[in-house]
């Protein structure tokens, strides 16, 4: 079910779906746009692997890649 409730300035025209088109959708994002904004980039340094002591994996987990394919379902 859509969602009629809109919280904003710009008028809702019900005579158009209300999914929108691609045109509808790149104006919203460009109009979006200043209001997201990119994290700052993380430099990382490369790990000694004398400081790598292994990777522990719940067995759960473990059990449910075991049960995946290699290349995907």
């Amino acid at each position: 079910m859509t969602n009629l409730k809109v919280h904003g300035s710009a008028p809702l025209d019900l005579g158009s779906d209300l999914e929108g088109d691609l045109a509808s959708l790149r104006c919203d994002c460009a109009r979006m746009a200043g209001h997201w904004s990119a994290p700052a980039p993380v430099t990382t340094l490369p790990v000694s692997p004398s400081l790598i002591h292994g990777v522990t994996v719940p067995p759960t987990s473990a059990r449910l890649l075991d049960a995946m394919s290699d290349y995907g379902d």
